[in-house]
């Protein structure tokens, strides 16, 4: 019989709402193993990469904007600094670089930061004991599964003979 599932698990945190109940003392647990050839970690993974790229695109839309309205606002300020006079262009200028430094560390705090443990899966091996367990309710799951199956065919089950024995 061919091995039914590895003995490699990826430690994967998942919401409150899809945590798992444990194994041993049935307490819901975030954190969640799964094993690498799971489809759902793959789908999981293009969904991330998808809105990454569509962040990307919202931030570089969002910067083409601030730079067209700062480019405005310099043009205003050029026509209204020949009005004014030295004193005032330096303070208009102070006040300006303040704001262009405010909206640089606002960007950057709003940038998300990237941890190095959520980047790489943790990668288990399970003791063989709670390995076997894990296989034992995969194979029950099956087997539940085959014997509903032949329930739901009445072909299954003995018919009443047609012919008659006089």
């Amino acid at each position: 019989m061919a091995q039914l599932l590895q003995n490699r698990w990826h430690l994967r945190r998942v919401a409150d709402t899809g945590a798992k109940s444990c194994l041993i003392c049935y307490k819901p647990s975030t954190s969640v193993l799964v094993t690498p050839d799971n489809e759902e970690e793959i789908a999981a993974k293009k969904r991330k990469e998808e809105m990454d790229r569509e962040i990307e695109k919202v931030k570089k839309e969002y910067e083409e904007k601030q730079r067209k309205k700062r480019e405005k606002e310099k043009e205003k300020d050029k026509q209204k600094d020949s009005e004014k006079t030295d004193d005032k262009k330096k303070a208009d200028d102070e006040e300006e670089s303040k704001k262009d430094e405010k909206e640089k560390d606002d960007k950057n705090a709003a940038s998300p930061v990237n941890d190095s443990t959520d980047d790489m899966p943790r990668i288990y091996s399970l003791h063989k004991n709670f390995y076997q367990m894990r296989v034992d309710r995969l194979k029950a799951i099956e087997k539940s599964k085959r014997d509903r199956q032949r329930l739901q065919n009445p072909s299954t089950f003995p018919s009443v003979p047609k012919t008659d024995l006089s």
